[in-house]
């Protein structure tokens, strides 16, 4: 069985001299001398030999605190090549979070860029982690010799966004990675080729993973410091990239962009995305203006993260284009390798009716096994041999899911249930309507409201009870919204995924200004 090293060791020697690492700048385009796989490990053998020489032992915890750099893909390497364990910071974090973050990992060395020097030397000076720097052009022709890994031991620690309480440390050995890097490449076709856009912020698995699935195929990492709608469309024409992965709210502001740019869109073969369920809207508007394939991701830090991909079928792409679009809309079929289920409460498959709604439940090799120095949260999630996603969907006869909520997202009113993302999905519908988020309020009458938050298209308009009336002529009346406020956008977790917490404590104490509720049905 594989290891990151092991995975590395043989990419450099089937690659070598082929290009692997492109920086592209924003303001005078790509860098002019692309990293080859031969100097891609020189640079990973220089960190890892200053590792060692720093007196960083196996087991260890290696911080890194950067965006989107090439540094931070060599620290993805050069950490397990000394058998140390990869702690990936997100940078957007505040410094007390991020304290806590390091205090609770016992952190050893932190690996900031230069953008981030005189954080990381504050965050140093109060937890007493060590600071070296992570971009260095120091190189070592020779491999520093590989510590003794072993597949089931541990190679990555992410700690969680928070959006259900206290962030947790989820674990993930070196056989979670490899496992599925190469089943990456097989659902994905990757091959040499290819040019992955890291466009999504590598501190997180929306775009880590493919860290280790492109440079096992040796393919060409095109790294953009940060997200910029303008700069990811240029990035994509001048380095001629194939694939990234982003979530919904990068894809909105793509498609936004998108017509304001002359560019080229033509070197695309498919657009992934994750992190959040997708509305068919938005996936017909990503079709319409890439002219690309796209796949609909999910999965979770815990496993790795890939759970499944509505990837079509060769009988399904013959099928009219705007079923075509339905079906790339739903979550999708399981991800090589991965055993998954949806279950009732007593542990029972529930009929592939695609209308029974249960949990889902997953194992196999990329699924971690559970949570930094916590038992309790671990026999939570992990139980009789299945990790129990808190996820809710529905499955048809071929075997496809669709997440219907997060179980803590659902709506109960007036004993009803209401599935948060059926709604947010009629809401983006109206022309009107740019984002959507939906969620439950405490109300003495009902138990909980409806509630919406919309983010309106630029120069468009609509009122609550224009948009209760859309949802009415479309889904029954007691999942129609009850209170509708307006933002500029929606908060959002340091992984894109919208903050429903942030919104339902702001309605719960009010609301905002722009907060209404809508009449009820005469």
């Amino acid at each position: 069985m594989e290891t990151i090293p092991s995975l590395f060791r043989g990419a450099i020697e089937l690659h070598d001299l082929r290009p692997a690492v492109a920086r592209f700048d924003p303001e005078s385009g790509s860098d002019p001398a692309p990293w080859s796989y031969r100097d891609l490990a020189a640079r990973v053998y220089g960190l890892a030999a200053r590792l060692r020489a720093a007196d960083v032992a196996p087991g260890d915890r290696v911080a890194v605190l950067a965006e989107n750099e090439p540094a931070f893909l060599v620290a993805y390497f050069a950490a397990p090549w000394i058998g140390a364990v990869l702690q990936p910071l997100n940078h957007r974090l505040a410094f007390p979070e991020l304290v806590g973050v390091l205090e609770d990992a016992e952190t050893s060395v932190l690996l900031p860029t230069r953008t981030f020097r005189e954080r990381a030397a504050e965050l140093g000076e109060r937890t007493g982690v060590r600071v070296l720097e992570a971009d260095s052009d120091a190189g070592a022709e020779d491999a520093p010799e590989p510590a003794a890994v072993a597949p089931g031991d541990l190679a990555q620690l992410y700690h969680t966004s928070g959006t259900t309480g206290r962030p947790k440390g989820v674990l993930l050995t070196h056989r979670n990675v490899c496992a599925h890097a190469r089943a990456a490449a097989r659902e994905l076709a990757l091959s040499p080729a290819d040019r992955w856009g890291h466009f999504a912020p590598l501190f997180h698995l929306a775009d880590a993973w493919a860290t280790f699935a492109i440079t096992a195929v040796g393919g060409l990492h095109v790294m953009l410091p940060r997200f910029r709608a303008g700069d990811v469309l240029s990035a994509i024409e001048r380095e001629r990239v194939t694939l990234t992965n982003l979530v919904p709210t990068m894809l909105t502001a793509l498609v936004a962009e998108a017509p304001a740019c002359d560019f080229d869109p033509s070197s695309l073969r498919a657009l992934l995305s994750g992190g959040a369920p997708i509305t068919p809207a938005l996936v017909r508007r990503i079709v319409d203006v890439f002219g690309c394939e796209y796949v609909q991701t999910y999965g979770m830090t815990e496993t790795s993260p890939y759970l499944t991909l509505s990837l079509l079928s060769a009988a399904q792409r013959e099928l009219p284009a705007d079923e075509r679009l339905r079906l790339s809309a739903r979550t999708g079929r399981p991800f090589s390798g991965v055993e998954l289920e949806v279950v009732d409460d007593a542990g029972a498959r529930v009929p592939a009716d695609d209308r029974a709604v249960g949990e889902i439940r997953v194992r196999g090799a990329t699924v971690s096994p559970g949570y930094w120095r916590n038992p309790e949260e671990t026999a939570a999630a992990h139980r009789d041999g299945w990790l129990y996603t808190g996820d809710l969907a529905v499955v048809d006869a071929s075997g496809s899911i669709d997440i219907v909520d997060r179980r803590k997202d659902v709506i109960l009113t007036g004993g009803e249930t209401v599935y948060s993302t059926e709604v947010e999905r009629v809401l983006a519908e109206h022309a009107a309507v740019r984002e959507v988020a939906v969620f439950g309020v405490p109300d003495e009458t009902w138990g909980e409201l409806v509630a919406a938050t919309v983010v309106l298209e630029p120069g468009c308009a609509a009122t609550p009870d224009e948009l209760a009336g859309w949802c009415r002529a479309r889904i029954a009346g007691f999942k129609t919204p009850r209170r509708v406020s307006f933002r500029e956008g929606l908060p959002r977790t340091g992984s894109g995924k919208v903050a429903k917490a942030v919104l339902r404590e702001e309605a719960s104490n009010g609301g905002s200004p722009c907060t209404t509720l809508v009449r009820r049905d005469p």
